[in-house]
């Protein structure tokens, strides 16, 4: 093991450290090191592969303390993940003797039901001080855990954007009432003083080190409940944890008292592996294992363990269906932009900010599929995965559309139209997992108009100012101006449309023309091997799309 963990350090490329030290010793005899792991979305063979997790965990655990997290989005994004509805990664999971796991917004994309009989699968405790139904905690706020004798606290805090960038319906009665909540629609305050209280409990009962484990990330949708917002109001935390913006930033920042706090996020897709490190000196300190081979860990190392059996048995069952290639591309159908790189050299994504040829495509497929359409949108955040040039098989397929939504084609207004138009760019230049991807229809925005979106509650639509200019302009549906007094039939998924996914409630009332038409993935499939006829290339040639809308204001 000793041999597999040098080869495996080797291999791997050390990112950027953010270190804090302490004014008195621990008490720990020898290092303890948290490895941790977020948005992994069922990469369970790509990048480190939790093969690679596991044979890291076993090789620092002979000279440190070695205990394992993680920050949520586990549980789907993958056809291993959504063909067994979450089962075979919770099961992957406990082969890695995780300590503590907190819930990511995506982890209830199986329903409420079902996640609750994921959790009880689960050999490890869930924990978060904001997931409540009717305002009762549903999970201990924190955990302590005991290293030589020294406690050390876990605060658990998922994203209060849940409800929007989940499915809403998962989260109300029948009466269609929201019952699960995540303090989404109260102040600001009362989530930081949530995560306070949680933390003073902890140190109340002796708690050494507190380390907050949370799916809050820093996008621009996620203001005010960013990493930052929340260290920058509170005092106690030694470490934060990060997911769901799948960043790599390693950062040290002020609490409201003045003191350093270790802030780390590791990515998705076990591309790399964080490990946040307490020495017996009382250093604290978070850096970042990153695999920048070519080929996954498991592969190349020739990795035996029980994580990588456990993969092989989980995955093995669906290889040969989701190997069965369907289509060929003769060019790549991105997510990311492909001449970017961000500083610590990983790709910038751009599906939720910025037209891609992946996302006309997709767009392009709902529209021909709804049959007689005259628009079609799909919200980025729906397209999961790049399709590389060359053979095109049923598992590609899936990895872009995994969440078993549903082709709906309702009727709306014009003026309705331009209304999701501006939500949908309300955060540009940020992205925005609701940022639509189009059909049938062109558009110029300005984005050095502030929005005139105003949000209600839960961060959804709730009306435009008619004081302010808008954004949109220029929208040609199939060539022609837009009217907003006409009626248009707009093809999309339920998850929007229906269930007022990414916020959009400004469809509520509509006439539904087609329900559960198909599934999102089969659209896909259909439009490629039949519309396509299994090749993809002409028309989407270009990375950045077919230029279905304009943006001035800013970079273009």
């Amino acid at each position: 093991m000793k041999k597999v963990l040098c080869l495996i350090l080797a291999l791997a490329l050390l990112l950027g450290c953010a270190a804090v030290a302490e004014e008195t010793a621990s008490g720990l005899q020898k290092d303890l090191v948290i490895l941790f792991t977020s948005d992994v979305h069922c990469g369970v063979d790509q990048g480190w592969g939790y093969a690679g997790l596991y044979a890291m965990k076993e090789g620092l655990s002979a000279k440190n303390h070695v205990l394992l997290v993680d920050d949520g989005d586990a549980l789907q994004g993958e056809p291993v993940g959504t063909m067994t509805r979450g089962e075979s990664i919770v099961r992957i999971m406990n082969t890695l003797g995780y300590d503590v796991v907190i819930p990511g917004n995506h982890d209830y994309d199986y329903g409420m039901e079902r996640f609750f009989e994921l959790t009880r699968m689960a050999n490890f405790p869930y924990i978060s001080c904001n997931f409540n139904k009717n305002g009762e905690l549903l999970f201990p706020p924190w955990m302590m855990k005991e290293v030589d004798g020294v406690k050390i606290a876990f605060v658990g805090v998922t994203t209060p954007l849940t409800p929007r960038t989940s499915t809403p319906k998962y989260f109300m009665n029948e009466a269609g009432e929201y019952i699960y909540h995540f303090m989404e629609n109260e102040p600001a305050e009362k989530l930081y003083e949530a995560v306070q209280k949680s933390v003073d409990e902890a140190r109340a009962e002796g708690a050494v080190y507190v380390i907050v484990l949370a799916h809050l990330g820093n996008e621009t949708e996620s203001i005010p409940w960013t990493y930052a917002d929340v260290i920058s109001h509170t005092s106690g935390i030694d470490a934060f944890l990060d997911g769901h913006s799948h960043d790599t930033d390693q950062v040290v920042m002020k609490n409201k008292d003045g003191k350093d706090v270790v802030r780390s996020a590791c990515g998705t897709k076990l591309a790399n592996i964080g490990a946040l490190t307490i020495t017996p000196s009382g250093e604290i300190s978070s850096k970042l294992y990153s695999w920048n081979q070519d080929i996954d860990a498991t592969t190349l190392l020739n990795l035996q363990n029980p994580a990588a059996d456990a993969v092989r048995a989980e995955t093995g069952v669906l290889s040969d269906k989701l190997s069965e290639v369907v289509a060929r591309t003769t060019v790549d159908l991105v997510i990311y932009d492909p001449t970017i790189v961000n500083e610590e050299g990983n790709p910038v994504r751009i599906i939720r900010n910025r037209e891609t040829n992946l996302g006309d495509m997709v767009a392009d497929a709902y529209l021909d599929q709804a049959g007689d359409a005259d628009i079609a949108f799909i919200n980025g955040g729906g397209i999961r995965a790049q399709i590389r040039k060359g053979d095109v098989t049923l598992n590609d397929i899936l990895r872009v559309h995994p969440y078993g939504n549903y082709l709906t084609v309702i009727r709306v207004t014009g003026q309705q139209v331009l209304d999701a138009l501006e939500w949908s760019v309300h955060s540009l230049p940020g992205e925005f997992g609701g940022f639509n991807h189009v059909a049938g229809l062109t558009y110029e925005v300005d984005i050095s108009i502030p929005t005139p979106c105003i949000e209600g509650e839960r961060g959804m639509f709730d009306h435009m100012d008619e004081t302010m200019k808008r954004r949109v302009s220029n929208v040609l549906v199939q060539g022609q101006p837009l009217d907003p007094n006409a009626t248009y039939k707009l093809a999309s998924h339920n998850y929007q449309l229906l269930d007022n996914g990414d916020g959009y409630t400004m469809y509520k009332g509509c006439e539904v023309l087609q329900e559960s038409v198909k599934l999102d993935n089969q659209v896909l499939i259909d439009f490629i091997t039949g519309t396509l006829k299994g090749e993809i290339g002409e028309g989407y040639d270009n990375p950045y799309g077919q230029g279905r809308f304009k943006v001035t204001g800013g970079h273009e």
